[in-house]
């Protein structure tokens, strides 16, 4: 989907708020919970399921599998899409003696013993960025939204971007790494955004043609081969029509990533219609949204960020009810639930690790409850 002309016709002939989810899973030994290299053998399972045959996929390290939900004509639909496959995909795992769970990174595991998945695309990643993919050892949730017209998501991209690091503060859920406290609170970006290239939050765009003169640029130059090779944090995705949230880290809870995604699909919608509308909006520059993206990834909820607006402080602890506050319209037109507030996983982490327990408890607390309510598919929060 490197033809520039075909991929705004998709864009063009796309649905509103259609929604798709992406959950990305470690492979877990179900004794010690180190990462365990078996996504051949699920993968291979999974094609005896009639609904996960075509839902589970690979992510580049065969410790890490993922689960889609397809397109849903709403969040519910995709939410329920997801809760069963999701269900499956846990038992799927334990009947092949394996266990799965979701931080963004996991806490022990060295990067040296994982390997990349035997396909042509991960193959082709492996030779371009070398020590940059085998390092990338992380875990995330994608949501797609879908927008209709090419310049209208191009706009939606734009007016996200600004937002982009509240959304990582709010997912906020890899402090841990190479066995030790990072400091950070979401480690997997410092290790993937900051690292993949044409990675992280884009420029502003301001139109289509900007866009796919770029990414005609990108394929002349031999820079690309492949849409997929565009990592952005926020992207059009070429084959779907959709605005794609790449951002997040992986939750540890089932509820946690509905809450997240219903949160990021009202922010996609909200900046439509705020487009739609004529609601003034100034691209901010890159080097203030980096000063708050860095805030959220050393930090997450524990810090401030900076209303970019006003250029003044505010307590990252009320980002969800700033969105909350923002995403009324939309969510009432959606019926998307406000975004909850409370503590994030990193915060969850350190807190436990604060009142004694060591790395390798708080890791398996976490990965209990990702085996408690992932596998349920009852779970509806």
């Amino acid at each position: 989907m490197l033809d520039m002309a075909r991929a705004r016709e998709v864009f063009e002939a796309s649905e509103d708020f259609t929604v798709g989810l992406e959950e990305e899973f470690q492979i877990l030994d179900p004794d010690s919970l180190t990462l365990a290299q078996r996504y051949p053998e699920l993968s291979g399972a999974a094609q005896a399921d009639d609904l996960l045959a075509d839902a589970v996929a690979g992510e580049l390290i065969e410790s890490e599998i993922e689960i889609r939900s397809g397109r849903g004509q709403s969040l519910a639909a995709a939410v329920a899409a997801q809760r069963e496959r999701r269900a499956r995909l846990f038992a799927l795992a334990r009947a092949q003696g394996a266990r799965l769970a979701a931080t963004g990174t996991h806490p022990w595991s060295p990067w040296q013993d994982q390997r990349i998945i035997d396909t042509e695309h991960y193959h082709r990643v492996e030779d371009g960025l070398k020590y940059v993919a085998w390092r990338n050892n992380t875990f995330s949730l994608h949501v797609h939204v879908g927008v209709r017209g090419a310049d209208r998501a191009i706009a939606v991209c734009d007016r996200l971007r600004p937002l982009l690091p509240e959304l990582l503060a709010l997912s906020a859920n890899s402090p841990f790494l190479d066995g030790r406290d990072s400091g950070l609170h979401t480690a997997r970006s410092q290790i993937f955004t900051k690292s993949f290239p044409r990675c992280g939050i884009p420029d502003p765009w301001g139109s289509w043609r900007a866009y796919a003169d770029f990414v005609d640029m990108l394929v002349r130059t031999r820079s690309i081969v492949e849409h997929t090779q565009l990592w952005w944090s926020v992207r059009p995705h070429h084959a779907f029509g959709t605005v794609e949230v790449r951002i997040c880290d992986a939750q540890s809870d089932a509820q946690s990533a509905t809450a997240l995604a219903g949160t990021i699909v009202a922010c996609v919608a909200q900046a439509a219609l705020d487009h739609d509308a004529g609601v003034p909006f100034d691209d901010p520059s890159g080097r203030l949204v980096e000063e708050n993206f860095w805030r959220a990834i050393r930090h997450g909820l524990d810090g401030r960020m900076i209303d970019l607006d006003t250029l003044e402080e505010y307590p990252a602890a009320d980002i969800a009810e700033r969105l909350a506050a923002w995403t009324a319209p939309a969510r009432a037109a959606l019926g998307i639930e406000p975004p909850p507030g409370g503590e994030n996983g990193a915060q969850r982490q350190r807190r436990a690790l604060a009142a004694g327990a060591t790395i390798e408890e708080v890791f398996a607390a976490e990965a209990e409850t990702a085996g408690r309510t992932y596998a349920n598919p009852e779970v509806t929060a």
